[in-house]
């Protein structure tokens, strides 16, 4: 069975960007996935310090209205890996999900990191790379011309282990997602 993983879609994320493109990519996997019937898995990211904008008791770590009304699964996450020290594996294992579909923010963490981890434990994964993006730029990293997702994208597809697909490519290839 095929899962969508919606990983930090916060305000405290979203809100530092013009991200509706991407929002609303993500937002029609949703949709997709729903209405085939396969799971849709949100990830929250969630810190214990009070001056990070995903402090766990501000408005900042709450799910964007764009996709909160969505929510039915949510696992909440401290690192990166959306699979360390949570339940994500075994709410996996309970649906019967077998490959990944990435979505969400930060394409060079969070999203990076759950694709590798996902495919270390043997799933099949699909990175829908312009469903994903960063509020970090070239100039965060001191690396004029940085295309962060464009660089995440291109390290995934080249490992051979990770496939990454456009929107477009995720929808000519997969169109409307059955649940298997």
């Amino acid at each position: 069975m095929q899962a969508l993983l919606v990983i930090d879609v916060q305000n405290g994320i979203v809100e530092a960007g013009d991200f509706r493109e991407e929002l609303s990519r993500i937002e029609q996997c949703i949709q997709n996935f729903q209405a085939s019937g396969n799971p849709v898995l949100f990830i929250r990211h969630m810190e214990d310090d009070e001056d990070s904008p995903l402090y766990r008791h501000c408005s900042g770590s709450e799910l964007h209205s764009s996709v909160s009304g969505y929510a039915e699964h949510i696992i909440v996450k401290q690192t990166p890996d959306s699979f360390h020290n949570t339940s994500l594996a075994e709410t996996l294992q309970q649906l019967g999900a077998d490959h990944l579909f990435i979505t969400g923010f930060e394409t060079e963490f969070c999203c990076m990191f759950t694709a590798i981890a996902a495919f270390d434990r043997g799933y099949k994964v699909t990175f829908i790379s312009d469903a994903t993006d960063s509020c970090n730029t070239a100039e965060t990293y001191g690396m004029e011309g940085l295309n962060i997702r464009g660089f995440v994208s291109k390290v995934l597809g080249w490992s051979g282990t990770v496939e990454v697909v456009s929107f477009e490519q995720y929808t000519a290839k997969y169109g409307s997602v059955s649940a298997v």
